[in-house]
């Protein structure tokens, strides 16, 4: 049941869906901005978010939602998180352009709250299993809590189940703490975490430059993401203007 009292409104079998044979991303993009499917997308916000990325990609970050700096411009991960992620990802030889980030739920929950597994389930059917049929990638990085949940197809806790690989359908899927985790860490526990992420990224690097071994993983210049996109955020804010 979600915060409505609603029991029917998600796809209880969410979990089992497989990514299907599509090849139109823009297509997929057009479709996806003007989602009104749930009841995320009624709380408020400035519309859903996609996206960074190249497609098709070998590696795949796939975060919790957005924030309020995410949904002020229509892409994930790009207020403190995602800059925190963007040094992350450096360290292990990895340019943000080079890599596929996109979200469990598309839609900024009221108050940043953390989505529920049932909003999870129902926006991640719609849009995030397209997203890895056109994507393709040969390995993804679950990032906190609501993605393992996703991935994993039940209930689990990311302490326990970080650095560990798991598979869904057939692609690995290495969970590890979001970066607003770490952001919320003091001390000796912050460099702790860090260094997990650290090992988890180095590990989903190394095995997606195994199986994608031609790819460049990293530009010369760190990448003005609002700049590459400025584009789709005009469209997003004239789709929103025009609702």
């Amino acid at each position: 049941m979600d915060l409505w009292g609603n029991e029917d409104w998600w796809d209880r079998e969410a979990e089992e869906k497989k990514p299907p044979e599509e090849t139109d991303y823009e297509g997929m993009e057009r479709e996806f901005y003007h989602c009104r499917a749930c009841p995320l997308r009624r709380e408020g916000g400035h519309g859903p978010v996609l996206s960074t990325g190249p497609c098709p990609a070998p590696l795949m970050l796939v975060g919790e939602g957005p924030g309020s700096v995410e949904d002020e411009h229509g892409l994930p991960l790009i207020g403190p998180s995602g800059q925190l992620l963007d040094r992350a990802l450096l360290s292990v030889g990895i340019t943000r352009d080079h890599v596929y980030v996109t979200n469990i739920v598309k839609c900024r929950p009221r108050g940043n709250r953390t989505p529920t597994q049932q909003e999870g389930y129902f926006c991640a059917s719609r849009w995030l299993v397209r997203e890895i049929g056109l994507v393709k990638p040969k390995v993804i990085v679950a990032l906190g809590k609501p993605a393992l949940r996703f991935f994993l197809g039940r209930e689990a806790g990311i302490i326990r189940n970080r650095g560990h690989w798991i598979s869904w359908h057939g692609i690995p899927v290495m969970p590890t703490f979001h970066p607003a985790y770490l952001l919320r860490q003091e001390g000796h526990a912050q460099v702790e975490a860090k260094w997990a992420v650290y090992y988890d990224l180095m590990a989903a690097r190394d095995k997606a430059a195994a199986l994608a071994p031609d790819w460049v993983w990293k530009s010369g210049n760190v990448p003005d993401l609002t700049e590459m996109y400025a584009q789709r955020i005009l469209m997003r804010k004239e789709l929103a203007e025009s609702k």
